[in-house]
C-alpha cells in the first residue's frame, strides 16, 4: 500500500511538471537562474531598452526583513545590470499576488540593500519592480503598465529612480510582448518563439533538469503543508487561548516536528 502511494505521488508530480509553464514561479525561477541570455531578452522586451547588459541573475532569492518580526519576501528573479541597476521580476497567477502595495514593499526591500554604510543617498541605483501577471489586472487591454512618480502640480517626472512595471500576461498582440507572453504560457518548448526561453524550458521539463524540477514541486507541496500546519496552530492558540504546545498536542504533532514548528511560529 505504501509503495502504491509513493508511485501515485510520483505520477502526480510528473503530471504537475507536464502542466507547468513560465507563469509558474518554480519553473520560471529555475529557467532564469544564472541565465543571462534569457534575462536580458526578458528585460529588453518589457522595458524597451536594447542596451541592458545583465551581469548577474538569481532565482528564488529570499530577502529578510531588517525589522525583528518583520515580513520576509522571496523573489522569483533578482538581476543586476552593468550600470548597477537592480531588477526584481515576479510572476503571479492571481491578481492578489500582484497587489500594488506589494510592488511598493518589494521595491523598498530592494532599495534598502543597495547602499552600504557611509554611501551617499545620491549613489542609490535605479530599481525596477516588474510583475508579469497571468491576467490583465488593470483591465485596460494594453500590454504593459509603467508606473513612475511625478509632480502632481506640473506633471513632470519625479526622477527618484524607482520604477514599477506590470505586464499583461493575457496580451496576445503580434509583437515582441505578445510573443513573449505566448512563450510564458507554453507547456512545451517546441511551441515557443524565443530560443533563449525554449532552451531553459526544454532542459527543466524534457531533459536532464526534469528531476530537479520534480524535486522543487515536491518541496513546494511540503512548504504548503507546513504553512497550513502553522496557520492551524496559530488559529487554535488564538481561539482557544492555548499555548503552542497545547495546540500541537491537540493536533497530535510528533515530538520530532515540534521543535521545527516552534521555530517557525
Amino acid at each position: 500500500m505504501a509503495g502504491e502511494e509513493i508511485r501515485q505521488d510520483s505520477r502526480t508530480v510528473e503530471q504537475i511538471v507536464d502542466g507547468m509553464s513560465l507563469f509558474d514561479d518554480d519553473l520560471m525561477s529555475m529557467v532564469f537562474d544564472g541565465n543571462i541570455e534569457a534575462t536580458e531578452l526578458l528585460l529588453k522586451i518589457i522595458l524597451k531598452k536594447d542596451d541592458i547588459q545583465v551581469i548577474s541573475v538569481v532565482g528564488q532569492r529570499e530577502l529578510q526583513s531588517p525589522v525583528v518580526g518583520g515580513r520576509d519576501i522571496r523573489l522569483d528573479i533578482l538581476a543586476k545590470d552593468s550600470t548597477g541597476k537592480h531588477y526584481n521580476v515576479e510572476v503571479q497567477q492571481k491578481p492578489e499576488g500582484a497587489h500594488i502595495r506589494r510592488a511598493r514593499f518589494n521595491s523598498s526591500m530592494m532599495d534598502s540593500r543597495m547602499l552600504k554604510a557611509g554611501q551617499e543617498f545620491s549613489e542609490l541605483q535605479d530599481s525596477y519592480m516588474v510583475f508579469i501577471t497571468r491576467t490583465d489586472i488593470f483591465k485596460r487591454g494594453i500590454p504593459i503598465y509603467t508606473i513612475n512618480r511625478h509632480f502632481e502640480e506640473t506633471n513632470e517626472l519625479f526622477d527618484d529612480g524607482s520604477h514599477i512595471v506590470y505586464v499583461n500576461g493575457n496580451y496576445k498582440g503580434d509583437d515582441t510582448v505578445g510573443r513573449l507572453m505566448h512563450d510564458f504560457g507554453c507547456k512545451e518548448s517546441k511551441d515557443m518563439y524565443y530560443p533563449e526561453l525554449a532552451k531553459g524550458v526544454k532542459h527543466f521539463k524534457e531533459e536532464g533538469g526534469r528531476e530537479r524540477m520534480c524535486e522543487a514541486v515536491e518541496k513546494y507541496a511540503d512548504r504548503k503543508m507546513l504553512d497550513k500546519q502553522i496557520e492551524l496552530i496559530k488559529n487554535l492558540m488564538d481561539s482557544m487561548k492555548w499555548s503552542a504546545e497545547q495546540a500541537m498536542t491537540a493536533m497530535k504533532v510528533s515530538d520530532a516536528d515540534r521543535a521545527m514548528l516552534l521555530e517557525k511560529l
